[in-house]
């Protein structure tokens, strides 16, 4: 195996980041393969995270960043899972790394970013914010903060932690995971 080529350009919303794009941090495996043969955490992770949300435009990524602070507050304790997927860079929060456990995950498109819930069919829904019949899955389309810090969803929130039985800790620490990266993605701006 060759080494991974580095460029000083902004990265393709196409390919997958190169060492040196994610501040040199990136392991080997991820850079060389496009596909995280091993799962990255810590800074390492939040480097590669950084660099999949600047991929957007600076509106999106703002509103992401907003919005994965805000649920990194509203579920302490949670074990982030991004996904930079072909369509989307979704990241999914649980209370473990196990994706069976995870009750939710942001979806950032191009124009708008989704709130899904993946339980959502077991949960009520009295003012009809979630979109979807499907038996399970359903979401909440988020195109500003006001959106995401609305009380209702916050009260949908609530009900989908329950729902699973997760325990918050006020006290315990959010961690975060890279589980894959598309080779072929669609581009992140419009």
């Amino acid at each position: 195996m060759g080494r991974a080529k580095q460029h000083t350009a902004r990265p393709s919303p196409h390919t997958s980041p190169t060492k040196k794009e994610a501040g040199a941090k990136a392991p080997a495996s991820c850079v060389s393969k496009a596909v995280c043969a091993s799962k990255v955490t810590g800074a390492e992770a939040q480097a590669l995270l950084d660099l999949f949300i600047d991929r957007y435009t600076p509106e999106m990524a703002t509103l992401g960043r907003a919005a994965l602070a805000h649920m990194r507050k509203r579920l302490p304790g949670a074990v982030s899972l991004v996904y930079d997927n072909y369509n989307a860079l979704v990241i999914g929060f649980g209370p473990d790394a196990s994706v069976g456990n995870t009750p939710f995950s942001l979806a950032l498109y191009s124009k708008w970013l989704n709130l899904f819930f993946l339980m959502g069919g077991r949960i009520d829904d009295p003012h009809g914010l979630m979109r979807g019949s499907g038996r399970l899955i359903r979401n909440v389309k988020i195109t500003s903060m006001a959106d995401l810090t609305d009380k209702r969803l916050d009260e949908l929130i609530t009900a989908a932690v329950l729902c699973c039985a997760w325990k918050l800790d006020p006290k315990a620490k959010n961690k975060l995971v890279i589980q894959s990266i598309a080779p072929k993605q669609r581009p992140r701006r419009p």
